[in-house]
């Protein structure tokens, strides 16, 4: 009896999507309820519907009607990953996946793994906030989400295994780990990272502790599955044992809480090596170290003890991870061909997790590490021939402030000024606003403050609450002591507040002189900005080339 056991042919959450066959979930929304659209999913044709909460009286009647099939359950969004994850036939168990999550570095580190390990010579797929390969190119990520809802995290790693993938790198967003989303519930994680755990997401998760506790749970994922899996296309019944392993940055003081969140061996790395694995219960061997003294880097992407471009550093560490600690470490000398110091974290992170999961000595993930490229809107650098430094940036926290500012600040020396445009996200977390502003006006010497994206709220009124920590005394002492020859922040001299993005964009390059650094950050790239009732296309890039270009700037 097809109204018992109905053919399910496609899982769906968004009504206007469904046709004959679709299971449909009805998911709560922010302003809308998704019990409102049952009607509509079972006028186009949905064998099934899965709900929360009290059913419209329509919704019910027309069910009834059409004979279909009504599932109530305690929560419709959680219940998705189960269901999704057995609809693909639990793909995520039939490959390798690698999982990084942190405030700052996830997209950057995926990037760098899956670059990697196709250098090395593994089929891989991934997906982050900037882009997306199923095991082919990457394309770019069309939407703003860092993780997809369950039946889309599911489908996409079911493609990857369909195109001959064996592994997959997944950005894990703590939205996307939290149980009230449970979007990367059921999946299979072999290998995860930490990066760090910063201010973000607090309109989310509430507090700082369940902002970490919801991230930890990727950790916590390496426990729920069994690590010995089937290799992937292949016609054989042989089996593979995957080391489950954790990676953490030493640096930040959640490291050692997400070293106890599972049963697996967790490693470590640093720059300094102050933060030893002692301190986080690791063993001895997990102290990889790349020593702070020999980075040396520059945001125009010029060495300065050496005519290469790029970030030079010194790993020391284990020659291989998980294998015996008598090994004798490597110590070896890199040289990236990417800017900012801050890109040693990732390629740490991402030399640990490939040789890790190949289970092969660091040194032959170390010879390919030269060949990496950066991700699009991660410092990129725009000259058209102007006398000034444009950089994008997708830095839109706090502590991706106070990474980014003072290396730029120290650079200028006694050239220039440093300036730099950004705006919040609306319906987002608030208490970062004045933070933002804070740390702002206490690093450049002039801030303008425009639309990120606004949603539903007013686009004046969040520039209002940046303001209101660009303009606080405690950004005036920092301003004192970190700018030369400070001058207070003062409105339309040197704090402005234009919400359009492009004409906030043109008053920048309109202003800036020699030797400035203009910064332009938080949208990098992202391909929109959500306001209200519209969504607006939007490239940075593109307008920064655009508006450089009617002021004459050309080369």
């Amino acid at each position: 009896d097809e109204t018992i056991n109905p053919l399910i042919k496609s899982l769906e959450f968004d009504s206007r999507k469904v046709t004959p066959g679709s299971l449909f979930f009805a998911l709560p929304g922010t302003h809308v309820h998704g019990n409102t659209f049952i009607e509509n999913a079972v006028n186009a044709g949905a064998s099934a519907v899965i709900y929360q909460d009290e059913l419209p009286k329509g919704a019910y009647t027309i069910a009834i009607n059409n004979k279909t099939p009504l599932l109530k359950v305690p929560n419709t969004r959680f219940i998705m990953a189960p269901i999704a994850a057995r609809f693909y036939d639990n793909p995520s168990e039939q490959l390798k996946i690698i999982g990084i999550t942190g405030t700052e570095g996830k997209s950057t580190t995926v990037y760098f793994v899956w670059q990697l390990l196709q250098l090395m010579g593994k089929k891989s797929g991934f997906f982050s906030t900037v882009h997306h390969s199923f095991g082919e190119e990457a394309i770019n990520n069309p939407e703003h989400l860092t993780t997809p809802e369950a039946p889309i995290v599911q489908a996409q790693l079911r493609q990857m295994l369909d195109n001959g993938c064996e592994y997959a790198v997944i950005e894990a967003s703590s939205h996307g780990l939290s149980k009230k989303t449970n979007r990367l519930g059921n999946v299979a994680f072999d290998a995860v990272a930490m990066m760090n755990v910063t201010h973000e997401h607090l309109e989310f998760h509430g507090t700082h502790e369940q902002y970490k506790y919801d991230k930890a749970n990727l950790f916590r994922a390496l426990d729920v599955f069994s690590h010995s899996k089937k290799t992937p296309n292949t016609t054989d019944d042989s089996k593979c044992t995957v080391p489950a392993f954790g990676v953490v940055n030493l640096e930040d003081a959640s490291a050692k809480y997400f070293a106890e969140s599972t049963k697996y061996p967790v490693y470590g790395f640093t720059t300094n090596g102050e933060a030893g694995a002692s301190s986080t219960g690791l063993s001895e061997q997990a102290a990889t170290t790349f020593e702070k003294a020999n980075i040396q880097s520059s945001w125009e992407g010029s060495n300065i003890l050496s005519e290469k471009n790029g970030i030079y550093f010194t790993f020391s560490g284990p020659s291989a991870i998980g294998t015996n600690q008598n090994d004798l470490p490597i110590v070896q000398t890199l040289h990236l061909n990417l800017s900012g110091a801050f890109n040693v974290y990732n390629t740490m992170a991402s030399i640990l997790l490939v040789s890790g999961i190949l289970g092969i000595n660091t040194a032959e993930v170390i010879a390919k590490t030269p060949e990496l490229i950066p991700v699009k809107g991660r410092m990129s650098r725009i000259d058209q021939g102007q006398s000034f430094q444009v950089l994008v940036d997708y830095a839109h926290t706090p502590s991706s402030f106070r990474t980014i500012f003072p290396p730029l600040r120290k650079q200028l020396k006694n050239k220039g000024k440093l300036m730099c445009l950004f705006g919040s996200g609306g319906e987002r977390d608030v208490k970062k606003r004045p933070e933002q502003g804070k740390i702002a006006a206490e690093f450049c010497d002039i801030v303008f403050l425009t639309d990120e994206d606004p949603r539903n709220e007013k686009p004046m009124a969040i520039l209002e609450d940046i303001a209101a920590g660009c303009e606080s005394s405690e950004a005036s002492n920092a301003r004192k002591n970190t700018i030369r020859q400070s001058t207070p922040i003062k409105r339309d001299k040197t704090l402005f507040l234009i919400p359009s993005r492009q004409g906030a964009i043109k008053k920048a390059f309109e202003i800036a002189k020699n030797n400035d650094i203009v910064l332009l950050l938080g949208k990098a790239h992202e391909n929109s900005i959500m306001y209200k009732d519209f969504t607006m296309p939007y490239d940075e890039i593109s307008q920064a080339k655009s508006a450089l270009k009617e002021l004459g700037y050309t080369k």
